[in-house]
């Protein structure tokens, strides 16, 4: 008997209901940190343009257009990359995406430390935010398919945290690095190729999705993850039913309460060629799925936004206000160092108020801090309210990738992620332009009471979403809107 025909001949179990009741191993985390590592090497990338752009500004005397024109290069190559990489992702594999992506963009940072003017410094970093977009939601989609239902939406803001690293490497380079001369911000740049090597990494030594593989047919391939992740575990391969769960200690009902009654598209696929077709027919703007689209699209856009406007020209505000570009960056490390409590706070909130309510309340902690920010008229005040901003966005980046994944089936959830990422992108590109011209009407103030705005309207789009706590990927259907 082959692994695909004892598989299915299981009574009880589909492999995603196998992985969904496992506990955390050290499967789990190895795929969690690698995952991680490319999520950071993500971060430091997209942070480190923010210094790269004030030093230019002191050496090379960019005006505030180019400046603005870096930045968005960068933000319209996501917004096209993180849209390609969805549909990519549901095409030829999570895992095959995510290594093209660091690849992509570690190559074109390293060849944007050669850039002679800005021109060719805004062709390339339209080619970094190709990968750039296109690899956060394919790693979340990744990551939260492999997750333990039970801490799903916590794993996926573990995964998040790593922008917290990566944010903070950039700030350590750009403190120390490219502030030093007039071409640190080349060597900058040039640190920034190991995401290119780390793409090895990811290609060889990560597994695709099962629930991927399923749906390509791929089956012998899919039960053999699943069955390493069980040996991990300590359970015997196989889904043994009640006896496989009983040695996890968790049983599998706990996390798929409606399993019994409400079988899986997983499941379906396996049993009804005509089950799978109805689930690959699903679109994200049919019936069932366009009200959480659109509240989701909204929460993107406005996050994107803000955090974007704020965060890439930070260091230049701050040298704008009178700062030299060492204390400006020094300025900037301290309010990234908040990001970690941030992170931490979420994940543990994720797990016990919902994924509704922390996006909600970290949204409106923005709002407020944003506006204190813009008010600042002091060093305390402005490295204060700088930490609250970083503290409750960064927590606010950590729920929303946590519940995108999860408002989807299978067959478009690389898709669903990947466009909300991309419509989000939008106003990321927006932003920069943005900044300037606010500061130029009404000063920094203005500038932050929009982010505010914008924060407060996600945080109303936020708490129309679904809450997905404690549900198995599958548990989902099209009939209504929950």
């Amino acid at each position: 008997m082959s692994e695909h025909d004892a598989a299915t001949q299981s009574p009880t179990l589909t492999r995603a209901e196998r992985l969904d009741r496992l506990p955390f191993t050290r499967r789990h985390g190895r795929m969690l940190g690698a995952s991680g590592i490319g999520w950071a090497l993500d971060a430091m990338d997209v942070g480190l343009i923010s210094f790269v752009i004030a030093a230019l500004s002191v050496h090379w005397q960019i005006t505030k257009g180019d400046a603005s024109m870096i930045a968005s290069a960068g933000f319209a190559g996501m917004a096209i990359g993180a849209t390609l990489g969805g549909l990519l992702a549901d095409r030829i594999g999570r895992r095959n995406v995510f290594a093209l992506t660091l690849l992509v963009y570690g190559l074109a940072t390293g060849a944007s430390a050669l850039a002679g003017g800005v021109a060719v410094l805004i062709a390339l970093r339209f080619v970094v935010g190709l990968g750039l977009g296109a690899e956060l939601p394919v790693a979340s989609t990744l990551m939260s398919e492999f997750a333990p239902a039970r801490i799903r939406g916590r794993v996926i803001v573990w995964l998040e945290a790593f922008w917290a690293l990566g944010w903070i490497l950039a700030a350590v380079i750009g403190t120390f690095v490219a502030a030093e001369g007039e071409n640190g911000w080349r060597w900058a740049l040039a640190i920034g190729m190991v995401p290119a090597f780390y793409s090895l990494v990811v290609r060889l030594g990560m597994p695709e999705s099962v629930r991927f593989l399923e749906k390509k047919g791929r089956h012998d391939e899919a039960e053999q993850i699943v069955q390493r992740f069980e040996e991990s575990a300590g359970i015997e391969p196989g889904g043994g039913g009640a006896s496989a769960a009983g040695d996890s200690g968790v049983d599998a009902r706990e996390t798929s309460p409606s399993a019994a009654t409400n079988p899986s598209p997983s499941a379906a696929a396996n049993a009804s060629p005509s089950a799978a077709a109805t689930v690959h027919r699903e679109s994200i703007w049919s019936r069932g799925l366009r009200g959480r689209t659109a509240a989701l699209w909204v929460v993107w856009f406005c996050i994107n936004l803000s955090y974007y406007g704020a965060f890439i020209w930070i260091p230049t505000l701050l040298v704008d206000r009178g700062f030299d570009l060492t204390k400006s960056f020094t300025f900037t490390l301290i309010i990234t160092l908040a990001q970690i409590p941030g992170y931490a706070a979420a994940a543990w909130l994720i797990e016990v108020i919902g994924r509704r309510w922390t996006l909600t309340i970290f949204l409106a902690g923005s709002a407020l801090a944003a506006g204190a920010y813009g008010m600042a008229d002091s060093e305390t005040m402005i490295i204060a309210a700088g930490c609250a901003l970083s503290f409750f966005n960064l927590g606010a980046w950590g729920a929303l990738y946590a519940i995108g994944p999860e408002l989807y089936p299978t067959a478009v959830r690389g898709t669903g992620t990947g466009a909300a990422a991309g419509f989000g992108r939008i106003a990321s590109l927006l932003a920069p332009f943005l900044v300037p011209v606010l500061v130029a009407t009404g000063t920094q103030v203005l500038a932050f009471a929009v982010f505010a705005g914008a924060f407060a309207l996600a945080a109303a789009a936020a708490f129309t979403l679904p809450e997905q706590r404690g549900r198995a990927l599958e548990e989902w259907t099209g009939a209504s809107e929950e």
